[in-house]
């Protein structure tokens, strides 16, 4: 079994960057729905630049291209995780118990949250710019 894990253990860098870019292109779609309507949400119809949402967008869509490419990860994620943290607190803790994001509507903010946190303290992982940045 430990040999096993250990040699799960060396693809460590690998799943760090599929993390990174998952959630990065997830975060990607929510500002690209707000800015772009791709995809469309109704709820963002007439959504304005200048604006809290609009805002969100920007971070959103502009942060999220950044964390697909690996770039400058580690501020870009800090940026975003706080961002995630104002969302929560702001919309979801608002609407039940501040401990219950399954009731309030909050899960997503939650958990993009910690992983941006998380992408703050491990970096960019594999394949990330940040790493050809640092070589040269």
């Amino acid at each position: 079994m430990n040999a096993s894990l250990n040699r799960l253990a060396a693809y460590q860098p690998q799943a760090l960057a599929l993390l990174r870019i998952v959630a990065g292109y997830t975060f990607l779609l929510h500002g690209s729905a707000k800015l772009l309507s791709m995809p469309h949400v109704a709820m963002f119809d007439g959504l304005q630049l200048f604006s809290l949402y609009g805002l969100a967008g920007v971070l959103e869509l502009v942060g999220g291209l950044l964390l697909v490419l690996g770039l400058f990860t580690r501020p870009v994620a800090f940026v975003l995780s706080g961002q995630m943290a104002v969302a929560y607190f702001m919309a979801h803790a608002s609407q039940g118990s501040v401990l219950m994001p399954l009731l309030n509507g909050g899960e997503s903010a939650v958990l993009f949250c910690f992983v941006f946190l998380y992408l703050f303290v491990a970096g960019g992982g594999a394949w990330a710019l940040d790493n050809r940045l640092s070589n040269n």
